[in-house]
């Protein structure tokens, strides 16, 4: 807890959400946790096969094992970007970029 001046005691949490805002860097932050929720909103079977390596600019890139199943997430990218986006507001991605892994 951090104590405000002649005021009462506030989280931690919330002042860091206000300094990530201030600096226009929340919304980078909250794509980023896109990463460690990927297999619970994608489902195991794409997260056995596609891997999110990075974003920019609201585009997700994703890496995948198959030129195959390159073809099919590129088909499904509306609806899989609608899971992924789900409760995010504005840190939500506008497009995925998907490309086959190195070795792939």
């Amino acid at each position: 807890m951090s104590e405000e001046r002649g005021g009462s005691p506030r989280p931690v949490g919330g002042l860091v959400e206000e300094l990530l805002r201030a600096r226009g860097l929340l919304d980078g932050v909250q794509r980023a946790s896109t990463i460690d929720d990927w297999a619970e909103r994608v489902g195991p079977q794409i997260a056995r096969i596609a891997t999110p390596v990075g974003f920019d600019r609201g585009i997700l890139f994703v890496e995948v094992r198959s030129s195959a199943w390159l073809m099919e997430l590129e088909m499904q990218e509306r609806r899989i970007l609608e899971r992924l986006n789900l409760g995010r507001g504005r840190a939500g991605f506008k497009k995925i970029v998907f490309r086959l892994a190195q070795g792939g």
